[in-house]
């Protein structure tokens, strides 16, 4: 198979989401496509071929799909900078159009409506009254109507603008005029309000993605230019000003500021920054002027990474999305047979039963079997969930990983740079025989001094005065062990414990908790200095909450030695510990521990990715920790945590509980409230005007129940 070419397109006018499922699902079918994907909340259409050469051909099936299902949506090919000027509205004469357009509907609305009044108050003559009815419906519902019969004659029948035609007009057709108007009127209205919730969330999550920098300040000579960022290329120079986007990553070459990280990392506090400083794009400078050499083009700067990757997580369907586009292809189908049936058979089996009692009861039927405030509602909640959680500096790919969160039963972490800061630091002095900690640290540092390896690092930051090397005289490496010197005219050995045997002096063992340095002076044992990996002050509260989720198991891996991963273990409170790994050793483990896990239970691994991308890629959900740095752990892992925090992955499991409880909400009142008003229907009770707040009414407040999945609490 060959490499997959991906196209992306703009369905610019796509205003209905059980429509955008169906071209979606139409798309599949054509031959030479891999995959289709419509992510109804950006309007964004994603295809994958095969090969090149089928791409026009496929293209233009594509757009007779797309007119067939929804004439007035508009194909665009999406490029870099159709993202920025989308929201701007594309032309002015276009728009100019609109406004005249909208403004002669809502004339015609508000007469229908006064008409519809003046009939419903004042009792008139039959036809007078029939021809005020027909006139306010033709005013309130031509557009319905005439989109109807478009479909009809295309073959698309079954959408909601066809199943309010039929119910209303059926209305008519059996006398019941006031209604057949009154409930297009409330159709209107609510399919109105329900546009504007669904566009003011599109926004909203939209809002929460605007990180993209509008322009850069690049700087030719000695003048300064706005130009787009993808205008700006590797070692160009630009000023970045207080108040503005960094819109490049770069190096600081002048200037010192606090920087606002929130946008990529969800970090409140701003930090320092200055000249030699490395910076990444989506960052807000706060108060000083920063001058910055380019480092990476603005396709490839981490901000760019991140806003395709949630540009594209709507694209990972979670299982619930999935099932609800299945559901919504039977629902409705099913209900308009089982609405002709209700229409026929009663009235000939029931003696004495009118056909038009039973056909008002069949179109009742019709006007709930549009399964729209589901189609709408999930997908949006998923999204708004992605959104929340982009917000607090957690990158989720897709709707499938948020979902996967609610089944944890495993979390395992990878113990360096994960759990711990992956930095060597003198924790511990112990002095014996008349010697004070500072004489000891200073003798060690001074043996030390001439090391470049990470501990004697630590031992001369531990230390931190000036050395002065003409103190020390004679130092030898002993292979393996440590090192000798003659420091101020004394004697220092400074190793491990193979040394102190090798020169025969008695010595205490440390309790092995991390590194240990033994010292001698002249000989005689002068004690030990211990360095060890500090644990971050976050891993003890993000193990404690996991727990408290009712995580069934919380597993160590590192190739670090035993008793440091014991006794780091133990600190943290983790259930397993597996130490002295090799990197394939650690699949292995994981692949382990997904054999004892139930079948509906999830593995997450949580590393700082550089060399944990197999098994990142191998877990069920694979997190990557400080995902600003990392790339390959950006590609591998299916949730980013953009900032050092252990703790973020017990938030980002709330979010997605959180996410999949409105989901919940959402499915069990839309589907529990149209079968309600289906069963009355069948007995007569229900009246269309139920059966209308059952469509759109329904549809509105699961629109708005979604966008609760935004808001995150801390």
């Amino acid at each position: 198979m060959g490499t997959i070419i991906k196209r992306e397109f703009i369905l610019e006018g796509l205003g209905c989401a059980n429509c955008a499922s169906k071209m979606e699902a139409n798309c599949k079918r054509i031959d030479g496509v891999v995959d289709a994907n419509i992510n109804f909340i950006s309007k964004n259409l994603v295809i994958q071929f095969q090969s090149e050469d089928k791409i026009l051909i496929i293209i233009d099936e594509i757009k007779k799909i797309v007119k067939r299902i929804e004439p007035d949506v508009v194909l665009i090919p999406k490029t870099a900078n159709t993202f920025k000027h989308e929201e701007k509205g594309h032309n002015h004469s276009h728009n100019q159009v609109e406004v005249g357009n909208s403004r002669k509907k809502i004339i015609a609305f508000s007469i229908g409506v006064v008409l519809f009044t003046i009939a419903v108050i004042f009792k008139l003559d039959y036809w007078v009254e029939f021809s005020l009815f027909l006139t306010s419906y033709l005013l309130i519902g031509g557009g319905v109507l005439l989109i109807a019969v478009k479909n009809i004659l295309r073959g698309q029948v079954f959408d909601e603008n066809f199943l309010m035609a039929l119910a209303t007009v059926g209305a008519f057709s059996i006398g019941e005029f006031p209604e057949g108007v009154g409930v297009m009127l409330f159709y209107r209205v609510g399919e109105f309000f329900q546009d504007v919730a669904v566009n003011k969330s599109r926004k909203s999550i939209s809002a929460l993605m605007d990180i993209r920098p509008d322009y850069a300040n690049k700087k030719f000579e000695d003048k300064i230019m706005k130009v787009d960022p993808d205008e700006v290329h590797i070692g160009d120079i630009i000023i970045v000003k207080p108040g503005e986007k960094v819109p490049l990553d770069g190096i600081v070459i002048e200037g010192r500021s606090l920087i606002d990280t929130a946008a990529l990392t969800g970090e409140s506090v701003p930090r320092q920054i200055k000249s030699g400083e490395e910076i990444l794009a989506g960052c807000i400078n706060k108060n000083g002027l920063l001058t910055i050499e380019v480092k990476k083009e603005f396709g490839e700067s981490t901000l760019a990474k991140i806003l395709d990757l949630v540009q594209n997580a709507s694209s990972k369907k979670a299982p619930t999305e999935n099932f609800v586009t299945k559901f919504a292809r039977y629902y409705t189908p099913i209900v308009v047979i089982s609405a002709t049936a209700l229409a026929i058979i009663p009235p000939l089996l029931i003696p004495g039963a009118t056909f038009s009692e039973w056909i008002y009861r069949a179109l009742v039927f019709l006007v709930v079997s549009c399964p729209c405030a589901l189609v709408i509602s999930i997908p949006l909640g998923f999204f708004g969930g992605i959104g929340g959680a982009s917000k607090n500096g957690i990158l989720v790919k897709g709707g499938n990983y948020l979902e996967a969160l609610n089944s944890v039963e495993v979390v395992v972490f990878d113990k360096t740079g994960t759990l711990t800061k992956g930095v060597f630091e003198v924790t511990e002095i112990n002095e014996e025989n008349e010697i004070s900690k500072e004489e000891l640290l200073e003798y060690t540092a001074y043996v030390e001094s001439y090391s470049n390896h990470p501990i004697a690092t630590s031992i001369l930051k531990a230390y931190g005065k000036d050395i002065n090397k003409d103190d020390i005289r004679g130092v030898e490496e002993v292979a393996g062990k440590g090192i000798r010197a003659k420091v101020k005219g004394k004697f220092v050995l400074a190793g491990n414990s193979k040394l102190m045997d090798s020169e025969k002096i008695a010595y205490n063992k440390a309790e092995n908790v991390g590194t240990v340095i033994y010292v001698a002076i002249d000989n005689k044992y002068a004690g030990s200095i211990i360095i060890s990996d500090e644990i971050k002050e976050d891993s003890i509260r993000a193990i404690a909450s996991l727990k408290s989720m009712g995580v069934k198991k919380i597993v160590m891996l590192t190739g670090d030695n035993k008793d440091i991963a014991i006794n780091i273990g133990r600190i943290l409170g983790v259930d397993e510990v597996y130490s002295e790994l090799l990197p394939h050793e650690k699949v292995e483990k994981l692949e382990m521990l997904q054999k004892e896990k139930s079948t509906k239970g999830k593995i997450v691994f949580v590393g700082d990715g550089i060399n944990d991308a197999p098994v990142l890629a191998r877990a069920d959900v694979g997190i990557a920790m400080g995902g600003v740095g990392s790339d390959a752990a950006i590609e591998a892992a299916d949730i980013v945590i953009m900032t050092d925090e252990p703790s973020k992955i017990a938030k980002a499991i709330v979010i997605a509980k959180k996410t999949k409880r409105i989901v919940m909400q959402n499915i069990i009142f839309a589907l529990s409230v149209k079968i309600a008003i289906l069963v009355l229907a069948v007995f007569g009770i229900s009246t269309m005007w139920e059966a209308v707040f059952g469509d759109v009414g329904v549809a509105l407040i699961a629109v708005l129940n979604s966008m609760r999945a935004m808001k995150v609490e801390n």
